[in-house]
């Protein structure tokens, strides 16, 4: 039987340690094993005068952004990420509260297209919608990419080790991207074959779709795409589930 106090964190780091600390002050056993590497990547930007505002959708390209264009209002997806703003030392942020859907909507309402076009910092294959739906409200969107998430190549040895042992009772993933790198891992190894104790918590439901058919006790669905609704399913996922069922 898997320790139901032992939660693998998926996230990448920094996040993964401050998850962690959340963790164990909630009487749960961390063990990290992020799923990606966050590095900068050179970006053409345009001058920060040019736009009207900055529309971030994580943490990892508010980060990326040079300090000049901490003047420039900043709209952001979710109250973590405006948080990683205002402590990054921007001025004006604004937080969507949400998933992309939400910070399209927002930034429909406080900004007007005519005033000049919006930033978008992201990475690779991401953000291309939310792109799309802010053009469909008028807006011009200069999109840039400013960040790489390199996939791992495989389990921690202290993940594996918490697996063979059977210490895991749940999986923590905080995107589609980590699920699936960490589904793409596991299918090739025995540790698929000892998910059928195991929970897997996942912030939406792109997540939990990446998952795939892994064989997890449960898949649960946090009811709002953010760290405090993910971390809420811990309680949850105490309660005995269909085997991929999800939980909202």
């Amino acid at each position: 039987m898997a320790d139901a106090r032992a939660v693998l964190v998926t996230r990448p780091e920094p996040e993964a340690r401050e998850t962690a600390r959340r963790l164990r002050a909630l009487g749960y056993r961390p063990v990290l094993a992020p799923m990606l590497t966050i590095t900068p990547v050179p970006a053409r930007l345009p001058p920060p005068e040019a736009v009207q505002a900055i529309i971030a959708g994580s943490m990892n390209a508010v980060r990326a952004l040079p300090a000049a264009y901490r003047r420039v209002p900043l709209l952001a997806v979710g109250d973590a990420t405006a948080a990683a703003a205002r402590a990054g030392g921007f001025r004006t942020v604004r937080s969507a509260a949400g998933d992309a859907r939400d910070l399209a909507a927002l930034a429909a309402r406080l900004l007007d297209p005519r005033s000049g076009p919006l930033l978008l910092p992201t990475r690779a294959g991401e953000g291309l919608r939310l792109a799309a739906d802010l053009r469909a409200r008028g807006f011009a969107v200069l999109r840039r990419i400013v960040y790489a998430a390199t996939p791992a190549a495989g389990l921690a040895e202290r993940a594996r080790a918490a697996f063979a042992r059977g210490a895991v009772g749940a999986v923590v993933f905080f995107s589609a991207s980590a699920a699936r790198t960490f589904a793409r891992i596991v299918r090739r190894g025995p540790v698929a074959r000892m998910l059928g104790g195991v929970t897997a918590l996942t912030i939406s439901e792109a997540a939990a779709a990446a998952l795939g058919d892994l064989a997890f006790r449960a898949v649960r669905v946090a009811a709002r795409p953010d760290q405090d609704s993910l971390l809420a399913l811990l309680s949850a996922g105490g309660r005995r589930g269909r085997r991929g069922e999800r939980c909202r």
